[in-house]
């Protein structure tokens, strides 16, 4: 289910992983990718699209802040990557907030064939057409118990490899369900900890033949990692966790993410 040795392939191969993000989390998404040991681009220029994603080594496209010409440079980009061979991943934030970001993301899922899609809850059942209180870009309540019948449905229906992120990660390719117990209460306590999981995410499925195992082991060395930044910290605070997670995501040992993950095959 995971592959360790990914974390060295990453280190070894630097992917470049081009990044449309929102103007909350760019600063960060390119650190924790350079601390990993991937390459970040974060252009928006639509004039540039379809270069970027023939060579880029992945594209993350993520539509925490919309407008109508991110959209089409998201758009030339996903495709340019598709024609390229090269695996696309969407963090659709905030997916059902509002029928603009619904009617966006319908159109990214029509038009570009995504590798990966990863969200909370809230996003993916939006996905899903399954009923969810969600708030904003949060992920709302709702029957988390339902975790893998949505990963299952939205993998299926999209041909892709789908993780839910949350207390318990839920990963699915429409087959295999796996859930990950790992991670600290503070992750989501810094903002854009999501975000910059779908950029590791890229980096990973970008050095990977298996997108299920790429996800499976980028979503659980990331938990792990915020596991040992709070061991590092004196006062539990958010502002301390950011930064001693960007030095734990630098610091990652094969051995150890073995040792402490907590991974599981539940279908």
């Amino acid at each position: 289910m995971a592959n360790w040795q990914l974390i060295e392939e990453v280190r070894r191969k630097n992917p470049l992983v081009h990044v449309i993000t929102n103007i909350v989390v760019a600063n960060d998404s390119a650190n924790g990718l350079l601390a990993i040991g991937a390459s970040p681009i974060m252009a928006a220029a639509v004039e540039e699209m379809e270069e970027l994603g023939g060579f880029a080594d992945a594209v993350v496209i993520n539509i925490g802040t919309l407008d109508a010409q991110l959209v089409e440079a998201m758009l030339v980009v996903g495709k340019a990557a598709n024609v390229a061979g090269k695996p696309v991943i969407l963090d659709p934030v905030g997916a059902g907030a509002t029928t603009f970001r619904r009617e966006t993301v319908r159109r990214l899922l029509r038009e570009i064939q995504f590798a990966v899609i990863r969200g909370n809850m809230g996003e993916l059942a939006s996905i899903a057409g399954v009923d969810w209180q969600a708030r904003g870009v949060d992920a709302g309540t709702g029957d988390a118990s339902m975790a893998a019948e949505i990963a299952q449905k939205v993998a299926r229906e999209y041909k892709t490899v789908v993780a839910i992120s949350g207390e318990v990660d839920t990963i699915s390719d429409g087959e295999q369900v796996v859930t990950i117990q790992n991670g600290d209460p503070l992750l989501p306590k810094i903002t854009g900890s999501g975000c910059l999981l779908s950029c590791v995410i890229g980096a990973f499925v970008g050095v990977s033949d298996s997108v299920l195992e790429a996800v499976v082991t980028a979503s659980a060395s990331y938990a792990i990692a915020s596991e040992y930044a709070v061991k590092t910290l004196q006062r539990q605070l958010p502002a301390s966790f950011r930064v001693a997670f960007l030095d734990e995501l630098a610091s990652w040992d094969t051995h150890n993410q073995e040792k402490l993950a907590n991974i599981k095959e539940v279908l």
